[in-house]
């Protein structure tokens, strides 16, 4: 019987176990695939807006309103006047509840102080929904510029 080299014997051997095939699955191409999938839907799904509803005036002649109005200040310290009077947190919401029950349907027209916190303002605006109130004006919004300015 002849005799291999032994160059020859060592292509027979068993493998060392740190080379043996891995048995598990590669998931980094499932991954990739996947995050380029979410990309897509991402890009592909439209951007909701945050729209706050509003009905505003449509063009037309000038007509003068006769409606009656009333005014609510903020001042730069967060205190409130109704028509001019000092009121707290409890008689604003009372007034807010009248003005809205009133069956003149008057104009609230809202004078914020530019140097206001926007949180109070914030709150004035919460209460003046939560009591129902539709016809809202906000006045001197000029103020406001100058404040950023």
């Amino acid at each position: 019987m002849a005799r291999l080299p032994a160059r020859g014997l060592n292509r027979f051997r068993p493998a060392p176990a740190d080379s043996a095939p891995i048995a598990t699955i590669n998931t980094t191409p499932m991954i990739d695939m996947m995050l380029v999938l979410l990309i897509l839907f991402i890009v592909s799904i439209p951007i909701r807006t945050h729209n706050v509803p509003l009905d505003l005036p449509q063009p037309g002649p000038a007509r003068p309103d006769l409606r009656p109005v009333h005014r609510l200040d903020l001042n730069a310290a967060g205190q409130t006047r109704w028509n001019g009077t000092p009121v707290d947190g409890i008689a604003l919401r009372r007034a807010l509840l009248a003005h809205a029950r009133d069956p003149a349907r008057p104009d609230l027209h809202l004078n914020a102080d530019g140097e206001a916190r926007y949180e109070r303002v914030d709150q004035v605006l919460a209460e003046i929904r939560r009591a129902g109130v539709t016809r809202l004006g906000l006045v001197n919004n000029g103020a406001f510029s100058r404040a950023i300015d």
